[in-house]
């Protein structure tokens, strides 16, 4: 099969989400001016830079208005916080990806709690193992160019306050990914988590 950049509209859940993946999920709470929370997950989400620690998520503008309340919120205040999913929060996650009408609270649609940032003013998903609170550094928009596209906005945002549950600690203080239990998306609505590693260590040069 050889498809172009014109094809993905169509294929992009079928084919193009299930190659670039897994893909972690950014679980992005933010507040708009008036004090609105908005919380939604986003797929295209990762660590871009860890010194600077830094993370990015994007999002395509919706079909009914100009902006996603999430990067209205963003662009705006210049904050987020970026919560960790794990495997027993697949189902809240999940319900706060509906397309909600403007101003639902989605903690009280998926009965999450709001604990309080220390650095932001948006509140953290204190269910979460992780919190990440993040100033926006930049807003990126990428202007459609083709058929069937959206604009897309990448939001860049340095972390500036981190947030663990001591219980992913292992004894030598590092995060305990498997234990936690990430949730990935994949292509269509399919989702995975993973129950192992393994360790490949940076060869030394010259190569022996």
């Amino acid at each position: 099969m050889y498809l172009e950049p014109t094809d993905f509209a169509t294929y992009k859940n079928t084919i193009f989400n299930a190659i670039v993946a897994p893909r972690p999920i950014g679980w992005i709470s933010t507040i708009s001016d008036a004090g609105l929370v908005n919380l939604a997950p986003f797929s295209y989400y990762n660590g871009i830079s860890a010194t600077p620690p830094m993370v990015m998520f994007a999002g395509n503008a919706p079909e009914d208005r100009g902006e996603k309340d999430t990067l209205a919120n963003a662009r705006a205040s210049g904050e987020f916080v970026a919560n960790f999913v794990n495997y027993d929060l697949r189902e809240r996650m999940n319900l706060t990806s509906a397309t909600a009408p403007h101003g639902i609270d989605e903690f009280a649609l998926a009965r999450l709690t709001k604990a309080p940032s220390r650095k932001v003013k948006p509140p953290r998903v204190a269910e979460s193992p992780v919190n990440l609170e993040c100033n926006v550094v930049r807003i990126v928009d990428i202007e459609p160019t083709g058929p069937g596209e959206r604009r897309s906005s990448v939001v860049i945002g340095r972390v500036v306050a981190l947030h663990i549950d001591d219980r992913f600690l292992d004894a030598n203080g590092r995060f305990d990914t498997i234990k936690a239990r990430p949730v990935t998306r994949l292509g269509g609505y399919q989702y995975a988590t993973f129950s192992e590693t393994f360790e490949m260590r940076r060869p030394s040069w010259p190569l022996e």
